[in-house]
């Protein structure tokens, strides 16, 4: 009689995912520029310290400027950066010229955001022609700890590029 142990456990081959390829050899530059257009990220000093296809991280310093009435990082602030890293991440793997836009997301909010420095790393769990599935995590450094303090699974939609929506960015009239 064969034991438990000659079966493999569910989990025991699964590996590493594999890494994507980019639909564009120009993946880079047109992330980065991407994520220069959000002025909301200049505002709250976000920037991006790592991008890999399928993958992003970003970071952000402390700023009072940001914070709610006990002293934390505004949960706001919080899922603002967890939602552009999942956008990113995203859009590195996308056609040349694709726009991108959040359709939904969930947000956990695990720890207070208590740090010095904030890190939001997001990465590709599912890309597809029009969706594409990230989850994304947000960290706090404090007192040299990284802390994981909200976590984020996000739907993105692909935008069909519009030659108009290129030339003219200026805002719609209300």
């Amino acid at each position: 009689m064969e034991t438990d142990a000659t079966y493999p456990r569910t989990g025991d081959s699964v590996t590493r995912m594999a890494r994507f390829q980019p639909k564009s050899p120009d993946y880079r530059a047109i992330s980065i520029e991407t994520f220069e257009q959000q002025r909301a990220m200049k505002t709250l000093g976000i920037s991006i310290v790592r991008l890999e296809p399928g993958e992003v991280d970003l970071a952000m310093d402390y700023s009072a400027e940001f914070t709610q009435q006990h002293g934390f990082i505004h949960a706001g602030i919080i899922t603002a950066g967890l939602d552009n890293a999942c956008g990113i991440a995203a859009v590195t793997l996308m056609s040349a010229g694709s726009g991108i836009l959040t359709v939904e997301f969930k947000t956990n909010l695990l720890a207070p955001a208590r740090g010095r420095r904030f890190a939001f790393r997001a990465n590709v769990v599912k890309p597809g022609r029009t969706l594409t599935i990230c989850e994304a995590r947000a960290y706090a450094e404090h007192d040299g700890v990284e802390t994981l303090i909200a976590t984020m699974s996000g739907t993105l939609m692909a935008l069909a590029p519009r030659e108009a929506a290129v030339k003219d960015r200026t805002p719609a009239p209300v």
